[in-house]
């Protein structure tokens, strides 16, 4: 590594972390102002708020300003060295435009590492813990409906043959009443299980039926069995009743991937909002590297305005980014539009840009 490449990369990546540093703390501050009502009531120590609150709070804000903030970052400094001639000084010494972007390739691809790495297993986990401090001691105003634990009604399908229904289920307890299973074949049930009452063994890691009853279907012989109370493993988890919309940003992708594979075999209504997560945890790290680029080679240049019009002209390309992944996500779960292209067409769209813009600089 060459001295040209330290300097960038240290202006890289000490501009970068300052950046969503300062921002992280500005967000902190402003959070602890509007929820210090919540804190006091919820009688926790500030060791235990920090702990249980922020060390999910801090990497779900962090997750989703990164990309900003390395495009900002770049922008700055960048803008910076022209401004002071220093890129002048660099081309003139013989360094060709190439050879000087190479540090930003290299910059953005290890934040893009970083950020991939994070969206896989650490944001998830972080989510998992703000949204549990969230519901236990911030939202005291949602509604009755919003506040009940028990679902009522379900029906769902396990595997391609196998179906289930479930009177009422309480996800706290992991507790339900009236579980019906069926399994068909060649459209004719065969199989049936009842349970008046059922409930989450975590011992054995399944559940636990009481007052069971099995029948089997074969023709026109039919076989009854009174279990009274059993332990099966029924097709699904815990974690298959309790649904809602942010359950999917609480899922390490390996567990995120498990549960895709089950709700396609259920041909579940929630699929495409499943995919575009998916999609998105390894689409956005990639767009770290192409506003890399777009940020060094617009910055590259000594312009009237210098880093004013620089971050001008930075704002509103992210905020046109944004755009474009909104409007595509929007349109993949409302709409018929693939889930792999609505990740990824912002990405498309501002990396022939960053081609065009990287093939237009100066050189």
């Amino acid at each position: 590594m060459k001295i040209l490449d330290r300097y960038i990369l240290g202006k890289y990546f000490s501009s970068f972390f300052f950046c969503i540093l300062l921002m992280t703390v500005i967000v902190v501050v402003v959070d602890i102002s509007e929820k210090t009502d919540d804190f006091v009531r919820s009688k926790l120590s500030a060791t235990q708020i920090m702990t249980d609150y922020y060390f999910g709070f801090i990497p779900r804000i962090d997750a989703m300003l990164f990309p900003l903030f390395v495009f900002i970052a770049v922008i700055f400094f960048t803008s910076k060295m022209a401004g002071r001639s220093e890129i002048i000084a660099i081309f003139s010494s013989g360094v060709s435009f190439k050879r000087f972007m190479f540090p930003y390739f290299i910059g953005g691809l290890v934040l893009s590492g970083l950020l991939w790495a994070a969206n896989q297993y650490v944001v998830p986990q972080a989510n998992r813990k703000w949204a549990d401090f969230d519901k236990k001691y911030i939202h005291f105003n949602m509604s009755e409906s919003e506040k009940s634990t028990f679902k009522q009604n379900l029906y769902f399908r396990i595997d391609t043959n196998t179906y289930a229904a479930i009177r009422s289920y309480d996800t706290i307890t992991k507790s339900g009443y009236n579980l019906s299973v069926q399994r068909f074949k060649n459209r004719q049930l065969i199989y049936n299980l009842r349970a008046s009452n059922f409930n989450w063994d975590t011992t054995h890691k399944n559940w636990k039926l009481l007052n069971a009853m099995e029948r089997t279907l074969s023709g026109l012989n039919e076989q009854n069995t009174m279990l009274g109370t059993t332990n099966r493993n029924l097709g699904f988890k815990p974690v298959d009743l309790n649904r809602d919309e942010y359950l999917k940003d609480q899922m390490p992708t390996p567990e995120l991937n498990r549960f895709i594979a089950l709700e396609k075999l259920r041909g579940s209504e929630m699929l495409n909002t499943l995919l575009i997560e998916k999609y998105n945890r390894d689409a956005i790290p990639v767009s770290v590297f192409i506003l890399t680029i777009i940020g060094a080679v617009l910055a590259s240049r000594k312009v009237r305005g210098g880093s004013g019009a620089h971050l001008a002209l930075g704002v509103l390309i992210s905020v046109s980014y944004i755009i474009f992944s909104r409007f595509s996500i929007v349109f993949a779960t409302k709409g018929n539009f693939t889930p792999w292209l609505a990740a990824w067409i912002p990405n498309f769209i501002f990396g022939i840009l960053a081609a065009y813009l990287y093939k237009r600089a100066p050189k």
